[in-house]
């Protein structure tokens, strides 16, 4: 009886690594929250509605960072989204050198919560989030979450 070797799985068609730049302008806001929805969507990607509300909650704090904060010195900025088996990565990159830090709560203060958010929304589906510097100089700010 001749043995067949095994044939390695394929990996489900809603995995890979999608990458889309935009300008650091307020209308990228909701235009990133809608392309990463579609594209979940369109892969369809096994998330629950909540994963699904966390990342694009995520993607659009991100993207108001990007446009706020690093717009002058990054007048472009990218969105990646990356799935593979059991979760799902969002990233913004852009040009700015700075390293944000996750702000202390402050009642006083009406901005500035973002990436404490960010940290929350992503702690609390079981993810972890981080800041990368880029070799050009930039920064990544990733959040992956399990689906």
């Amino acid at each position: 009886m001749e043995s067949r070797g095994s044939v390695p799985a394929r990996p489900p068609s809603y995995e890979g690594v999608w990458r889309f730049t935009a300008p650091a302008v307020d209308a990228s806001v909701p235009q990133a929250r809608h392309a990463v929805r579609d594209l979940l969507r369109r892969q369809a990607v096994p998330a629950s509605p909540d994963v699904v509300q966390g990342l694009l909650l995520i993607v659009s704090e991100l993207v108001t960072n990007a446009v706020r904060h690093a717009a002058l010195l990054s007048p472009q900025l990218a969105v990646e989204v990356a799935v593979e088996a059991g979760w799902v990565r969002v990233a913004v990159e852009d040009n700015h050198p700075y390293r944000p830090k996750a702000l202390e709560a402050d009642d006083a203060r009406t901005g500035g919560r973002g990436l404490l958010l960010v940290r929350e929304i992503t702690r609390e589906a079981g993810g972890v989030c981080d800041v990368q510097h880029t070799a050009g100089g930039g920064k990544i700010i990733w959040a992956a979450m399990p689906l």
